[in-house]
């Protein structure tokens, strides 16, 4: 995979820069992390929406802020929108002439997930190929881990692929696998994170 400038190299953060996670085995790993981020937005409200007030328009700006954050699914520089946790400012709207739709500027926290080098997830098997296996996990659905990276598995084919190992276990369709993050890029045309796993490591595997 092409090195991405910053990206490839970025280690998690520590606690104090966002909400983590951790995958406590007895082990000392690296932990999934969660960022909140104070973002700006435009708010765009319907005339049939405009009558209310007070709380009915907060409520009609923060629904129509998750639908935009759904659609726009991850940013580069903060990636997967998880959920809004708070609603800081709503500036005064402008009304648009043609419409008559208002826009409101809006300042929010969300809470993000993006991807860390080295850090442990648990993902599950979506797709087998000759030459390794995808995986989805929560909102990173673009998870490659190469034939080269699975330590002794071996490929089999048949009506259902898998990989097997010396000691029976298997990677096949829908199996849970706890993997590493080794590195991972952004696709802007997919507005998501390409990622590559690894099983190399302690506790890694099919669980």
């Amino acid at each position: 995979m092409e090195q991405t400038e910053g990206e490839e190299e970025r280690e998690c953060p520590p606690d104090e820069q966002g909400r983590v996670c951790n995958w406590g085995f007895g082990i000392e790993i690296k932990k999934m992390v969660f960022l909140e981020v104070e973002l700006p937005w435009n708010v765009l409200l319907p005339p049939d929406q405009l009558n209310t007030q007070g709380l009915l328009l907060h409520k009609a700006i923060i629904l129509r802020l998750l639908q935009d954050i759904a659609s726009r699914k991850a940013a580069k520089e903060h990636g997967y929108y998880i959920a809004v946790t708070s609603l800081n400012k709503i500036g005064e709207g402008k009304i648009r002439d043609l419409t008559g739709d208002v826009l409101f500027p809006v300042t929010f926290k969300c809470l993000t997930q993006k991807p860390c080098k080295g850090e442990i997830l648990v993902g599950k098997v979506d797709k087998i190929l000759m030459h390794g296996v995808f995986l989805k996990s929560g909102p990173y659905d673009n998870i490659f881990l190469s034939d080269k990276k699975m330590g002794d598995y071996s490929y089999m084919s048949g009506e259902n692929p898998m990989f097997v190992n010396d000691d029976q276990s298997k990677l096949e369709k829908d199996v849970m696998v706890r993997f590493k993050v080794l590195g991972f890029r952004w696709i802007e045309f997919d507005r998501g994170f390409q990622m590559l796993a690894t099983l190399a490591g302690d506790f890694l595997g099919p669980l």
